[in-house]
Formats: structure tokens, sequence, C-alpha cells
């Protein structure tokens, strides 16, 4: 891991297209700002987490012959 100090208003740089700027800090809580291409997808870690927990379960389900008989009439 990378550990960087950074002020309010500076960044950093991701590759060439991705910018992480410090907008905020109030005590133990900072506001970051992230600008990056609209084919990037940005999530807080705990929601991403929550998209592979549901993507794993969906990939993992059986369907049932009589319910996929049931989509394709």
């Amino acid at each position: 891991m990378l550990a960087l100090s950074r002020k309010i208003n500076e960044s950093i740089m991701i590759g060439n297209d991705i910018e992480i700027t410090i907008l905020e800090v109030k005590g133990d809580q900072v506001k970051l700002g992230i600008n990056a291409p609209k084919s990037v997808p940005v999530y807080r870690k705990e929601i991403y987490l929550q998209i592979q927990e549901a993507n794993k379960e969906a990939a993992e389900a059986t369907v049932s012959d009589e319910t996929l008989k049931k989509l394709f009439q």
C-alpha cells in the first residue's frame, strides 16, 4: 500500500485519467472528490463488497427446468 500525505485541494493521479482530490478534512473524516471516466465504476468499499456477494449468490443459484420453461413460454 502506498501512503501519501495531501492537503486540502491537493490531488493524486491514478493512471492518466483518474484524479482524487482532497476537498475537506473535519476531525477524523476526509471528503474526497474523484474525477474518473464514466466507464470506470467508483464505489465505496462496503457497497462494492455487497455487489460482489450478490453476484456470487446469483452465479451459484440453480434454476429448475420448470422455471426455465415458464420463462420461455
